[in-house]
């Protein structure tokens, strides 16, 4: 049987334990991958850790995103055989797994690491995606709360190449970056709403960080219509959607994303690799802000 970082309760990022699984069968259009490097994300953090819960299988396996190599194809699938290297989005979870099964993929390109190949589909697809549910058009204001982030990061690139208007909520050691990628950095706090509001109007607002300013977005876009969500659990107290991924969310932002990498223009969160059997320690890392690198982890 294979190997997979299962979650075995909700709390402290010790309950995540190296176990055996059975091995995921494809279904109908999917495949199933054999893992070379999966991306850990902030999402996976407040699933783990309570804040954010819905039905969950027993002892479930984190992880949004993966690359690697196919190893079986199900009925259906055309354009994709067995040895193809994919990075692929996982819509109900399981990368943090020696095999993982898929049904929205890209083939790797050559020029494109695995572990690059691991941290680009669930930030590409979410960037893209709450971008296409929030209708930003080109001469548009955003304002983007965690443009630091890995998923704010490309936002950001994919917003202002439509010619949006992007203001970028980060931490003092963002600034210059969200300055290059073509925003205008604002700085997160009690000043927040002032120091947006004198930048002029916001027509929308992507809160890619989910850290408690909801409040703060939904006075600066005059109401909650325009105000997206990736991960803030308080969503709906504030009539705010919170997007989660799904198959007509993003279609083709993998294959965009990936030809934009292995062509150098999309610049993405500085990676660290860690073993996968070190989820665990990964989650802490993030947790305590010892780490601020997108974590991705590998498998030989």
């Amino acid at each position: 049987m294979p190997n997979a970082v299962v979650m075995t309760g909700y709390g402290s990022p010790d309950v995540l334990k190296w176990a055996e699984v059975p091995m995921p069968e494809p279904a109908h259009g999917e495949i199933r991958i054999k893992v070379r490097a999966a991306g850990v994300g902030p999402t996976d953090l407040a699933i783990r850790a309570g804040h954010l819960r819905f039905p969950l299988p027993p002892n479930p396996v984190l992880g949004y995103e993966v690359a690697g190599v196919v190893d079986a194809v199900g009925p259906g699938v055309s354009g994709t055989r067995v040895g193809d290297e994919v990075a692929a989005v996982l819509f109900e979870r399981g990368g943090y797994a020696e095999y993982a099964v898929a049904s929205i993929w890209t083939h790797k390109a050559d020029a494109v690491s695995w572990v690059d190949a691991a941290a680009l589909p669930s930030s590409v697809e979410a960037a893209a995606g709450v971008l296409r549910q929030l209708g930003i058009e080109r001469g548009e204001t955003m304002l983007l709360l965690g443009g630091g982030g890995s998923v704010g990061v490309i936002a950001t690139q994919l917003a202002v190449a439509r010619g949006v208007k992007v203001v970028s909520a980060v931490g003092a050691r963002d600034d210059s970056l969200a300055a290059e990628l073509g925003a205008t950095p604002v700085r997160y706090g009690s000043g927040l709403v002032e120091a947006v509001k004198a930048l002029g109007p916001v027509d929308a607002v992507f809160d890619a960080a989910g850290k408690g300013a909801l409040g703060d977005a939904v006075t600066l876009a005059g109401g909650p219509e325009r105000v997206i969500t990736l991960s803030d659990p308080k969503a709906s107290d504030f009539g705010v959607m919170l997007s989660g991924p799904t198959a007509d969310r993003a279609p083709g932002s993998l294959d965009e994303g990936m030809a934009l990498l292995a062509e150098g223009r999309l610049k993405m969160k500085a990676r660290k690799p860690l073993p996968m059997r070190d989820a665990a320690e990964a989650h802490r890392l993030l947790e305590s802000g010892e780490v601020r690198d997108r974590i991705i982890l590998t498998l030989d």
